[in-house]
């Protein structure tokens, strides 16, 4: 390759390989995701399980790190609630200008 060729973007499978390392790969997603009907003490019961699963991941922090860099407005992802991202203080450069 000659020094004046731009160089070619990662492959994709090396930006989503944290997927496959994840405590949650095989738990059916609706443990992350509430109905639209949803909510308080079931919303929160929900999330709570979401979460102690989410700290028991390897690759939590990527998983976080994703939501946060990708503005995920739904679900539970990196131990953290959608509302937890929307008004992180966890990595204040991520915060949401208003």
């Amino acid at each position: 390759m000659s020094r004046g060729m731009p160089r070619l973007p990662r492959p994709l499978m090396d930006l989503w390989d944290w997927q496959s390392q994840a405590a949650c790969r095989d738990v059916n997603p609706e443990l992350f995701f509430s109905p639209e009907s949803e909510r308080g003490v079931r919303k929160r019961a929900r999330e709570m399980v979401a979460k102690s699963l989410c700290g028991t991941c390897p690759v939590q922090p990527e998983c976080r790190q994703h939501a946060l860099s990708v503005g995920e407005p739904y679900g539970v992802w990196g131990g953290t609630t959608e509302s937890e991202r929307d008004n992180t203080t966890l990595l204040p450069e991520h915060r949401k200008s208003a």
